[in-house]
């Protein structure tokens, strides 16, 4: 039995709910929208993100196998795929980056005075995004990717500025 919050919960109160809403509101995002609102849209992919979904599918599957967590995870309502990649194409991107801005000018203040090589991370700290970069398979033959591409996936794991490759 639960006793306390879910993880993603906890994760989506640090996002400032009203900065949002202006974003939203200053780019129009939630105009002529029937069912997926520009927050519902902000959860389905923070979700996607922090669960390692590779789709919008696997996103969609995913909510809908915890169909009964749902509230308890902040989600009002959950959409198919097709809703969620007609939202992508749709909606303006500038509420998203303005946010990201945001939340990244929370932070910077925060370590403004210390030097890059003083700070410490004890813990493992997990990326919220990962970097592909293409390559050409006749000159990195090792870095198969998907459809017969080359690729190379760079994550970072949070241990001294090392990358997986």
């Amino acid at each position: 039995m639960n006793q306390g919050k879910f993880v993603f919960s906890q994760v989506i109160e640090f996002i400032p709910r009203y900065r949002f809403d202006k974003l939203v509101k200053q780019y129009k995002g939630d105009w002529h929208v029937k069912n997926l609102t520009s927050y519902n849209h902000l959860l389905h992919l923070l979700f996607g993100q922090l669960t390692g979904c590779d789709s919008l599918r696997d996103i969609c599957l995913c909510l809908d196998a915890h169909s009964k967590i749902l509230y308890h995870l902040g989600f009002r309502n959950t959409v198919n795929h097709t809703s969620l990649s007609r939202a992508n194409e749709s909606r303006d991107y500038r509420i998203f980056e303005g946010l990201g801005f945001y939340l990244i000018g929370l932070v910077r203040p925060m370590y403004s005075k210390v030097q890059l090589s003083e700070i410490t991370i004890d813990n493992v700290i997990y990326a919220l995004d990962s970097t592909t970069i293409s390559t050409s398979i006749k000159l990195a033959a090792w870095a198969l990717g998907k459809y017969s591409k080359g690729a190379v996936n760079i994550l970072s794991d949070g241990s001294k500025n090392k990358s997986r490759l």
